[in-house]
């Protein structure tokens, strides 16, 4: 029988997949605006985070998480490893008591307070913040205002995410080396809040799949394509 840990320790390898499966396209947003090395960094540090957890004996919501974010910490390079990997290992705790609806908003909540607090970023700052942020929100209004199922839920959060991702190709980027292109940063789009946005997707996807639910349509946005 499949346990919480042996699900999130699944969700992890799907990530690392997914991020495989774009790594040219991360690369090629990041090529425009940063050092062209996102695609490459998270792809390489998401594959050394899932055969790690896949060593796990026991694994546990916490422990997977707790060791995915180790991992990425010390295989993703640049400030990418600090922002997931840190936040990661920081956010694990809140997932002691084991995965529930509760523990899950409270973790996304944590992720983004420490995300926020590593790098120094805020919404409209054309940062993976401008993802994480309305995502984290709408995780929290569906399940405790909807009431919301966690799958109907989690593609909220989706939903916000991919927003935000298309909206940080109308902002001026404040942080990171995007920053310092100035006005030159307006019209790309944002690698890290593109590569949250492929995490995002994937839970979905992985969890519509633990509880034999469809995956709800997630409405499209308008956003970058690298080959136009």
């Amino acid at each position: 029988m499949s346990t919480a840990g042996d699900a999130v320790v699944r969700c992890v390898a799907a990530i690392a997949a997914a991020i495989e499966a774009d790594r040219d396209w991360l690369t090629e947003l990041d090529s425009a605006i940063g050092d062209a090395d996102h695609g490459g960094n998270m792809a390489r540090g998401w594959a050394a985070a899932a055969a790690a957890v896949g060593e796990l004996d026991e694994p546990t919501p916490e422990t997977v998480i707790k060791q995915t974010g180790r991992t990425l910490m010390a295989e993703v390079g640049g400030a990418a490893g600090p922002l997931y990997g840190g936040s990661l290992l920081f956010a694990s705790a809140e997932l002691a008591d084991g995965l529930t609806t509760e523990t899950a908003v409270a973790f996304a909540e944590t992720y983004l307070e420490k995300l926020t607090d590593r790098g120094g970023a805020r919404l409209g700052d054309a940062t993976m913040v401008d993802a994480v942020t309305p995502a984290v929100h709408a995780l929290r209004a569906a399940i405790e205002v909807d009431g919301a199922t966690p799958v109907a839920a989690l593609a909220a959060a989706v939903t916000a995410a991919r927003r935000g991702m298309a909206a940080t190709v109308g902002l001026r980027a404040s942080k990171g080396r995007a920053s310092y292109l100035g006005w030159r940063s307006v019209g790309h789009q944002d690698p890290g809040a593109t590569s949250t946005v492929i995490i995002c997707e994937t839970i979905l996807e992985v969890l519509a799949d633990e509880l034999d639910e469809p995956v709800p349509s997630v409405p499209a946005v308008t956003v970058h394509d690298p080959d136009a």
